[in-house]
């Protein structure tokens, strides 16, 4: 079962980046999370979120 925060090491996989820079994109979407009055956790980033604003999605599912 998927959790739902990620951790840098899931990210850069997901990115094919490095650890380094998956900080960076947790730190930077992390930034925008709060911005918009949630709750984040240092260090990981909310699986569906990070998958949205990554495009991640099955094209037919970002329709609806």
């Amino acid at each position: 079962m998927d959790t739902i925060m990620m951790t840098a090491s899931e990210v850069a996989e997901a990115m094919g980046v490095s650890k380094a820079y998956a900080y960076k994109v947790i730190q930077r979407l992390n930034k925008e999370l709060q911005a918009k009055g949630y709750l984040t956790v240092a260090g990981k980033v909310n699986r569906k979120f990070f998958m949205r604003k990554v495009n991640y999605q099955d094209e037919d599912r970002k329709e609806q």
